[in-house]
């Protein structure tokens, strides 16, 4: 089974909080996400797949969340099976210079994010941090 980390992140605006969502070049909208390298925790993948990704490296963990998703797909002729962890993180950036693995960034309200993400189980994710920071 292949695992990636990735983490929900979100900025508070003065009017809300917004969360960052990625345009991936398969298509798809979701969270910053990347796969764990040898030696790593959890957590130093997040933050460096977060910084390979949207060159953002002050994002600060948020303690008691930590989610999973798993689901499989097609790679070729063979279906691979994949988890992804997420974690919950803030930061006060704004300013995102994105990677080549994706084609738009977008900072959403809360609502907006929900409707923008592709994937049913991302938006349970999401709606679960929103439960840890009280937003539910």
């Amino acid at each position: 089974m292949e695992k990636s980390v990735g983490l929900i992140l979100f900025r508070d605006t003065g009017h809300g909080k917004s969360i960052l969502l990625l345009h991936y070049r398969g298509g798809h909208w979701d969270f910053p996400k990347g796969h764990v390298e040898p030696g790593e925790t959890e957590h130093q993948t997040a933050l460096r797949e977060l910084r390979e990704e949207t060159d953002i490296a002050d994002a600060q963990l948020l303690d008691g969340f930590r989610d999973r998703v798993q689901y499989s797909f097609r790679r070729g002729d063979r279906t691979v099976e994949k988890q992804v962890i997420y974690y919950l993180a803030e930061t006060a950036a704004a300013a995102v210079k994105l990677s080549w693995e994706h084609q738009a960034y977008e900072w959403l309200p809360v609502q907006d994010a929900l409707d923008r993400l592709t994937y049913d189980n991302s938006r349970d994710v999401l709606r679960a941090a929103l439960k840890r920071l009280g937003e539910s």
